[in-house]
């Protein structure tokens, strides 16, 4: 007969950014450790809210599964010694599987022989086994950050304040930090009480009469079903973010939606500011009108019932209306510092030890912005802007509202250049520098603002190399790998004619001016590793197979946009219609590559060809290679790959007619050089080797 298994351990209340994570981890060891044990079960749900977690087994057998198998040992060569008896291994081999040696016997596995042992094992009770599994399985929990109370040793996300571990209806005994297990729950902290649980299946319910919704899904559906119902009775456009809602989520226990109001004089701030203090400080929803301006109204959410709700908002409002003053304040104030004084207050504010401050980051970026304007030869005006944009990039760090709000940088510093009356493209620019900013932004949209921000990027990403500052596994503390990925995604955004040598050599050159304490072709070498995993990623985002975006690569991926165009071409012959034709051109390619490899430097004479066939071959590529040539120049990798597959049947013919490794010599190195010069053209686009059939 089965059972139900409830373990819940009660907490002070959690961060709630750590609550799903924990409730999920706790699932995964009870699901383990079943298994483990050998007990089987049925359906597991796990609950969390801030001040509990908990995971609910269905069906749990009584009893541990039998055991009855037969387990290899050591081949009877081994498991003998000279004079016929059972060698050390054979004992050691039957002790560790508890049996005597005379209970081993010999089998043969394909035609060798191995000792066997009988192993059994009749299964305990389960329940004389869950005491110390679930102890177990708290004890082995891990968190981002963990903290230890009383005179206790146990490190804990937060103390535990209670327990209930039921087996059916029977408490399943253990203690932690002298909390006992037992089958009384707590409900909500101000609404509910102690509640016992007779049965695990009835914990749900038992919460839910404690004013308690313990499921996360029920929760987190009841919060939006209040806020859709709420905009359609306003007809309003509540933004729901996926972060604060998941936040909100496991803030509160009991919900129900209210809303607020605050006074609209304070529209006069940018709303990127309010909504920003509304969501930050205080968990807020904003509330939208049908072109995405902010309106005087907020949402929130109460941990409790709706009595006194309108009290609950007016106490709401009093908060944000000191919040907002604030916001008000700062704003003003920030726009009385002009922004030369802004720019050196930077001198001040140290950026790296080994790097020197902000200002003399600013001063790198500028430098690399001009050198990226003239590379890429850019009209007078458009660099004017990018050196105007690169110099005041940063101004607004110093200001009240950034100190204040963080995620505002580059907001508030648009909106203060623009108000100091700087030109609009470089009052976008300082916005946009700091794009993309996160996985799935999109990329600076004027192309001031993409040079500002490779300059910044590209010089972070250079200074931390040159002071052997590299990512190595999961470690990544000035976020090195999304600025990279920033780099690639702003370059092929904008289609820049820029390849990454030479990115990464102006970078180089602003920083060795100032001294580096690695060698140059060092820092290049690790640049170009580290680069080629980004864009190997850009690649995959592209739904490009992984096989594909070896062969690309494989034909170096400098120029970002035309390693794309050329994965993309690749990929579609490889996976459309004529992908059986496709196979046997890219088999005429690795054939004409692989024996390329052999050849030397020198170039195809057609007065050493003799048979017609390498005549044929010859024209056949002298025609395709000026074409493939200007697709290439033209960045056609799909115009260039066509061209190129043309060369499929002559290829074919040269090889069912002409013995390349000839006995001549003279005649050999010239069949050679003439694979060698249609394997330049191919490799140029991928290497077909690579591709996976």
């Amino acid at each position: 007969m089965a059972k139900d298994i409830l373990l819940e351990i009660g907490l002070e209340e959690v961060p709630a950014r750590f609550v799903r994570g924990a409730m999920n981890q706790l699932k995964e060891k009870t699901e383990k450790w079943l298994q483990e044990s050998r007990i089987a079960y049925g359906e597991v749900s796990a609950y969390a809210t801030p001040r509990r977690l908990a995971v609910l087994v269905r069906d749990a057998e009584e009893k541990q599964s039998d055991i009855n198998e037969e387990v290899k040992g050591p081949s009877r060569k081994i498991a003998l010694d000279d004079q016929g008896n059972w060698s050390k291994a054979a004992l050691g081999f039957a002790r560790s599987q508890g049996v005597e040696p005379e209970q081993l016997f010999f089998k043969e596995l394909q035609g060798v022989e191995y000792i066997y042992a009988n192993k059994s094992s009749i299964g305990t009770a389960t329940s004389e086994v869950l005491s110390e599994g679930l102890k177990s399985i708290i004890l082995s929990m891990s968190f981002p950050k963990n903290m230890r109370w009383g005179n206790h040793d146990l490190r804990f996300v937060r103390p535990i304040r209670w327990m209930v571990a039921l087996f059916g209806a029977d408490v399943i005994p253990f203690e932690i930090t002298g909390v006992a297990t037992g089958n009384v729950t707590r409900g909500h902290r101000f609404l509910g009480a102690e509640t016992s649980v007779a049965q695990p299946s009835e914990y749900v319910e038992q919460l839910r009469k404690q004013h308690v919704i313990a499921d996360v899904a029920e929760r987190s559906e009841l919060i939006l079903k209040q806020i859709h119902e709420l905009a359609a009775e306003k007809s309003w456009k509540i933004a729901v973010k996926e972060d604060l809602l998941e936040e909100v989520l496991f803030l509160v226990e009991y919900p129900n939606v209210l809303f607020g109001s605050f006074d609209s004089s304070f529209l006069a701030i940018p709303q990127e500011v309010l909504i920003t203090s509304m969501r930050e400080h205080q968990r807020y929803f904003p509330v939208m009108d049908d072109a995405g301006a902010l309106q005087p109204y907020f949402v929130t959410v109460r941990n409790g019932n709706r009595t006194s709700i309108e009290q609950v908002a007016k106490g709401n409002e009093k908060v944000l209306r000191a919040r907002l003053s604030d916001a008000k304040f700062f704003y003003a104030e920030d726009q009385k510092l002009p922004i030369s004084d802004a720019l050196a207050k930077l001198e001040t504010i140290i950026y790296h030890e080994e790097l020197g401050t902000t200002a003399d980051k600013v001063r790198r970026i500028r430098a690399l912005a001009e050198a990226l304007a003239r590379k890429l030869e850019v009209d007078a005006q458009t660099a004017s802007d990018v050196s105007r944009t690169a110099e005041i990039c940063k101004f607004d760090l110093v200001t009240q509202m950034v100190y204040e709000f963080p995620e505002l940088q580059g907001v508030m510093g648009e909106d203060y250049a623009r108000k100091a009356g700087e030109r609009e493209a470089v009052a976008k620019g300082v916005f946009e520098h700091y794009q993309p900013r996160f996985a799935g932004e999109t990329a600076p949209g004027t192309l001031t603002g993409a040079l500002v921000s490779l300059a910044d990027k590209m010089d972070t990403i250079a200074g931390c190399f040159s002071i052997g500052i590299i990512p190595t596994g999961s470690q990544d503390p000035y976020a090195l790998r999304r600025q990279a990925a920033g780099i690639v995604q702003i370059i092929i955004a904008h289609g820049l004619n820029l390849p990454l040598g030479d990115l990464f050599d102006l970078a180089l050159d602003v920083h060795e001016a100032k001294g580096m304490k690695r060698e140059r072709s060092e820092i290049r070498n690790d640049l170009y590793d580290f680069f080629a995993l980004r864009v190997k990623n850009v690649l995959g985002e592209h739904g490009i197979r992984y096989d594909v975006i070896d062969a690309a690569m494989a034909a170096g991926f400098e120029q970002l946009r035309f390693t794309v165009e050329r994965a993309s071409a690749v990929f579609a012959s490889a996976t459309g219609k004529g992908r059986d034709e496709f196979k046997l051109v890219t088999d005429a390619f690795n054939r004409v590559c692989n024996l390329a490899a052999k050849a030397d430097q020198s170039s195809p004479d057609p007065a050493l060809f003799a048979e017609e066939v390498e005549h044929n071959l010859f024209k056949a590529w002298e025609q395709t290679h000026e074409s493939v040539a200007r697709a290439i120049a033209s960045d056609d990798a799909k115009e260039a790959l066509n061209r190129l597959a043309a060369l499929r049947e002559p290829i074919t013919a040269y090889f069912d007619k002409v013995m390349v490794m000839a006995e001549d010599e003279a005649v050999k190195r010239n069949r050679l050089a003439t694979l060698s010069a249609i394997a330049g053209d191919v490799l140029k686009l991928a290497d077909f080797s690579k591709l996976v059939w």
